[in-house]
């Protein structure tokens, strides 16, 4: 069987919102719209805010009953099936949304760069110049496969809400409590016009909710989670909106000025209440803001272009996967390359001012543009609620949204009266380009779709298997030895053993088979291999590659005289050592064993640190056959991981393999390891002890070992892992030493502590500076 398993919690989700709204909308707009209505403009965000949590409703109730990755598409196409003209226009739609949504972000980036960052002496580059720099970077980054993390969502999130909230601390610092709402409260103005304009503009800052939805494949209990985390998002953002309006009103900067920065007077603002500091402040977490709101909107476009490539609905290579990076390539190329052309047409070629045949179109017809094309397809999300409750009646709905249909109704009248106040010449600039989509689709007609848009997440038949991916057979059932283990969990010793390479599975059972005897109960061996998933890959995607590397494990363990209980499992995820360590929790494993990878440390430290059991770490078994244990080598220091080690020693001492302690000596040091602990825990064991000399204790181990002959046993760790990043560790230096040499090892890790979760949290951090790095060299 193969299964996904889901990687992000309500914080994570919530994270995903609130992060991919707060970016050009809040920095950019807020200054304009003060601009032109005063305090109004707080009532032009609430406005939009609304309409977005309308539609956002109609998002959470079918993101409730598909709780898979793709957003509107998914959820148009699962309502009108047979309609392939119209979920075409709505994904292509989306596909312009998402991607003129990223060119308006960095073109806004690009203005802040000339304005506050970019020395006089440069300002001859074109407009936009910087702007499509990033596009590209983030183009390059995207194509080669990024992760980011749940936890450094949640920092790069809280990071952005505490700039923002310097901001507005500053103000009614500045200000005061009183005279801050009392010019606030000074400046509205009854405009209407311009109040439903700004909340035109506005939208596209609270389109971030629809991250949530097209993320809930890999949300943990979509349907409870996911209308939970747009409604948070939403209101936090609204706030957050608010409060920097009331801020704005407050501005020691002149009305004039203020009009005559437009999108950067948020930074001036910020100088006045806070000094040069703020401005810097506010400066960074702008541009900041804007690239990772920017890379959001790009994983959401090439999903949307590889989910039509599925359907057919988009050229076939979009659902190409690289096959060294594990992202849909052509798919993330297309959208680098139509941002970079939406941010020369409507910044350099066609600018606000100054523009060929009179074309002026700009910032403002760039931000109606993307509008327009998120408006639209947010409209038929509305109306396809409507028919699919009366299409499907009975099907379970975790969340339902009330009053349908007046609420999705008032929901697309808003949404049309949103996009007659956008910018005309956006507005016609994006209807002239979807025109163009249909026709081109028209003339092309199309190809048959590869498999359903979304299936079960089992293994794919040779029928249904996707074009450029292996057709596996289906799978076979489990042993019936297998099956009475899995449903005598208390019975059996349970070790979840994780397989990167299907070749080396029956070497890792019988060693996994050869450590869970001598205990009080039968062994079990449960082999899981997980496919990793980059984030700019939809997993439904790589469901038949799974399913294939599931079905060479089972067929390679078939032909082999085990003479143990197991069962082999598949899994794709996006992060393997979540998933592993959330498979051990749930199935209840007594131990975790896997390969040391020593070109991924990172996935050691993270299973070490959050599996639920101990753990052991085996390298430099190769390709050995059944792995008689004979002798026994382990070191004589303490900590917490060698002491939990000596359990493992002591049921292969009871297997009949002899027991060497080593104790080293560190040369031109008269003391050496005290071996006392060790015995004492080893007590009614025969054990050898011996003394060496080495230049470190990894040394001498690795020395020892290999002329005793037998395995080397070894803690994980005697220092926990903020020392490890700087120093090293003793176990990390024993597997350098050992890479040339035919040693076996054999790195034993205890579940941690409360220093540990703590270290935890800092650990993505260090990971994601580590890997900026390592790209740059």
């Amino acid at each position: 069987m193969v299964e996904h398993t889901r990687t992000l919690d309500f914080k994570v989700a919530y994270a995903i919102g609130l992060g991919t709204m707060i970016a050009a909308g809040i920095f950019s707009l807020s200054g304009a719209a003060v601009a032109m209505i005063g305090s109004s403009a707080v009532i032009g965000f609430v406005i939009a805010a609304v309409v977005a949590g309308i539609t956002a409703a109609s998002y959470s109730e079918f993101a409730s009953i598909y709780s898979q990755n793709g957003g509107g598409y998914l959820f148009n196409s699962r309502t009108f099936e047979d309609r392939r003209l119209l979920t075409y226009s709505v994904g292509g739609s989306l596909f312009l949304g998402y991607t003129g949504t990223t060119a308006f972000y960095l073109a806004t980036m690009d203005e802040w760069f000339v304005r506050f960052i970019i020395p006089e002496s440069l300002h001859w580059l074109p407009h936009g110049s910087v702007g499509i720099l990033a596009a590209v970077l983030l183009g390059v980054l995207n194509a080669r496969g990024t992760e980011e993390s749940g936890t450094f969502q949640l920092m790069v999130t809280g990071a952005k809400v505490a700039v923002l909230l310097a901001f507005i601390a500053g103000a009614f610092a500045f200000r005061g409590p009183a005279t801050a709402t009392a010019n606030f409260t000074a400046q509205f103005q009854a405009d209407a016009v311009g109040i439903i304009t700004v909340a035109a503009l506005a939208f596209i800052t609270f389109f971030g909710f629809s991250a949530i939805a097209a993320s809930a494949g890999e949300i943990i209990e979509p349907r409870k989670t996911v209308p939970r985390a747009i409604a948070a998002s939403i209101v936090t953002v609204t706030i957050l909106y608010a409060l920097v309006i009331v801020a704005m009103t407050n501005s020691t900067v002149p009305p004039a000025v203020v009009a005559e920065e437009g999108e950067t007077a948020l930074g001036l603002v910020a100088e006045g209440f806070l000094g040069p500091l703020g401005r810097t402040l506010i400066v960074a977490g702008a541009v900041f803001s804007m690239v990772s709101a920017s890379n959001a909107s790009i994983l959401a476009a090439s999903g949307i272009g590889s989910l039509m490539g599925q359907r057919g609905q988009a050229p076939r290579p979009f659902t190409r996967i690289h096959p060294k990076y594990g992202t849909p390539f052509w798919s993330v190329t297309t959208v680098t390359a139509t941002i970079v052309a939406m941010i020369v047409f409507f910044i350099a070629l066609f600018p606000t001012e100054g523009a060929p045949f009179g074309l002026n179109l700009g910032l403002t017809a760039l931000t109606g543009f993307a509008t327009l094309n998120l408006l639209l397809p947010l409209a038929v999300v509305n109306v396809a609620l409507i028919v699919h409750r009366r299409k499907f009646p009975d099907i379970e709905r975790g969340f339902r949204v009330p009053g349908v249909p007046l609420l999705p109704i008032l929901g697309i009248i808003a949404n049309l009266a949103l996009i007659y106040n956008l910018p005309p010449k956006g507005v016609g600039t994006g209807v002239v380009l979807i025109t163009l989509l249909v026709v081109a689709y028209l003339l092309w007609g199309g190809q048959p779709e590869m498999a359903e848009l979304y299936q079960k997440v089992v293994p794919a038949t040779p029928d249904t298997a996707s074009e450029g991916t292996e057709k596996p057979e289906p799978m076979s059932e489990l042993p019936e030895s297998a099956e009475a283990s899995v449903s005598t969990k208390d019975e059996t010793f349970r070790v979840l053993v994780s397989v990167a390479r299907p070749d080396r599975a029956p070497q890792y059972v019988r060693l996994a088979k050869t450590l869970a005897q001598g205990r009080d109960k039968e062994p079990f061996v449960q082999v899981l291999n997980v496919t990793e998933i980059q984030d700019q890959t939809p997993h439904e995607m790589v469901t038949d590659t799974a399913a294939s590397r599931a079905r060479r494990i089972e067929s390679t363990l078939e032909g082999q005289e085990l003479d143990v209980a197991y069962s082999v499992e598949g899994h794709t995820s996006r992060d393997i050592a979540f998933d592993i360590v959330q498979t051990a929790r749930e199935d209840e494993a007594d131990l975790v064993m896997m390969g040391y990878p020593e070109e991924r440390p990172e996935l050691t430290q993270a299973v070490e640190f959050k599996a639920p059991c101990d753990v052991i770490f085996a390298s430099g078994f190769g390709d050995r056959g059944d792995p008689v244990i004979e002798n026994v080598i382990v070191g004589a220091g303490g900590g917490p991981h060698h002491i939990g080690s000596l359990s493992t020693v002591r049921a292969l001492a009871e297997q009949g393999a002899a027991i060497q302690v080593v104790s080293v000596r560190s040369i031109g040091s008269e003391t050496e390891e005290d071996p006392g602990e060790t015995i004492s825990q080893l007590d009614g064991v025969d054990v050898e002890v011996r003394s060496v000399e080495a230049p470190s204790v990894a040394n001498g181990l690795v020395e020892a070992a290999s002329e005793m002959g037998g395995i080397l046993v070894i803690g994980a760790s005697r220092d926990r892992r903020l020392s490890q990043w700087i120093f090293g560790s003793t176990p990390d230096q024993v597997i350098k030493a050992t890479d040339n040499l035919d040693l076996p090892v054999l790195m034993y890790a205890t579940s941690g502590g409360m220093v540990e979760r703590l270290e935890d949290h800092l650990f993505p951090v260090y990971r994601y500076l580590r890997r900026s790095i390592d790209s740059i060299h």
